[in-house]
């Protein structure tokens, strides 16, 4: 018998690397640039001086999926522009997240009844993590679903679940239920 064990709570160590962990990926998250349609204006103006994203730890926006950590999908989803949605989605490194920005990308917007060509949202295509809706979204909206984001990567955790019987390496993370946004 250690002298170490029976001295701490159960799971300290795993809650505080979860804590740092969680407090590192909400701090510096990545957006990746993709515009459809007239939300992406808005995006823009989410990025510029006035309402300073850098503060947030998501200023940089890239423009490689493979840099990207979070899809903001902003405009209008057409069913030919899908599958490079999910193409870019797939070439995301893990963990990933998707916020559908705007009412065209959320469920179809104006064009849901009559719009033949438009996907009636594109967690149709791609899971969504965070819905901002507005048509289109202000910036105040789109910077509340970026902090509703960092609270969800926060309460993220790397610790097994009670009962487990399996020995995978692959930890397992809470279900992230979608979370609209209200403005």
């Amino acid at each position: 018998m250690s002298w170490i064990e029976n001295r701490f709570e159960e799971g300290l160590i795993i809650t505080n690397v979860d804590w740092a962990l969680n407090w590192a990926r909400k701090s510096s998250i990545w957006p990746m640039t993709f515009g459809l349609a007239c939300c992406a204006i808005e995006m823009m103006s989410f990025a510029s001086a006035r309402f300073d994203v850098d503060r947030f730890g998501a200023g940089a926006f890239r423009a490689s999926p493979r840099q990207a950590d979070l899809m903001i999908v902003a405009g209008t989803v057409t069913y030919k522009m899908a599958s490079r949605v999910k193409r870019l989605y797939n070439q995301m490194p893990d963990p990933k997240y998707v916020m559908a920005m705007g009412a065209c990308t959320v469920g179809g917007g104006p064009y849901f009844k009559y719009g033949y060509h438009v996907v009636k949202g594109v967690d149709l295509v791609v899971p969504v993590d965070i819905y901002v809706p507005g048509c289109p979204p202000r910036p105040e909206a789109l910077q509340e679903g970026l902090m509703r984001l960092q609270d969800m990567i926060q309460r993220q955790t790397l610790a097994r679940k009670a009962g487990r019987k399996s020995e995978s390496a692959v930890p397992d993370l809470p279900d992230t239920a979608a979370q609209p946004v209200t403005t």
